[in-house]
């Protein structure tokens, strides 16, 4: 029988474990609760694996065409040719 006391506080810290923001001796600490308690460690095994999926639907796909035309944006404005008539001397500080 697991204390429950322990998995509440391992559930608490979970997120600072996935983070690597936890002092090595609790690190350990909190590895060893996760080695000895299984429903503990599927909600580690769900957050590990939530973070990958979020992980990879939140990438940003800009496509070439797109990617090309902003750098022709950039280019102009530093030629001065563009819309805005480039960027000029910069601003004073």
């Amino acid at each position: 029988m697991h204390d429950k006391r322990n998995c509440t506080e391992a559930v608490e810290v979970l997120y600072h474990y996935l983070d690597g923001h936890l002092t090595e001796e609790r690190r350990i600490l909190i590895q060893r609760h996760l080695d000895d308690c299984p429903p503990c460690l599927d909600a580690f095994d769900f957050e590990a694996d939530l973070r990958i999926v979020i992980a990879h639907k939140c990438r940003e796909h800009v496509p070439e065409k797109l990617r090309m035309r902003v750098a022709e944006a950039i280019r102009e404005m530093r030629d001065g040719g563009g819309r805005g008539g480039g960027l000029g001397e910069p601003p004073p500080f």
